[in-house]
């Protein structure tokens, strides 16, 4: 079955850094773009930001331009987010998913939190 375990959340003032893991299994991670996804609290899940299969190209929300990085590993089926000069609006639970046609399908998995305040 399908499984994503996040993990990496925490406290961080605001300028601070913070590094989130993604371990994925179940389906081709090889094979599928993947992405960052971020609830905020009171909101809807958000896209944050995408990776192609062979990690060439990625594309970020505004609010994540210059500040965060996403990248995978096709060897290991994981994926990170890290994410520097972080601000109080970047509070919220983060979670990875595939996207197959521009849409997730799979079941989403716990998330990992990430506060961030001063």
């Amino acid at each position: 079955q399908v499984q994503f375990v996040e993990s990496g959340g925490g406290s961080a003032q605001p300028g601070g850094s913070l590094r989130l893991s993604c371990a994925a299994s179940g389906f081709s991670f090889s094979s599928s773009v993947m992405a960052w996804f971020r609830q905020a609290p009171g909101k809807e899940r958000e896209l944050v930001t995408t990776v192609t299969t062979t990690d060439d190209k990625r594309n970020y929300a505004d609010s994540a331009k210059g500040r965060f990085t996403i990248s995978r590993d096709n060897y290991k089926n994981t994926m990170s987010l890290q994410m520097n000069n972080l601000k109080p609006d970047d509070t919220g639970v983060y979670f990875c998913n595939a996207l197959v046609l521009g849409s997730t399908i799979y079941p989403w998995g716990q998330g990992t939190h990430v506060t961030v305040s001063s």
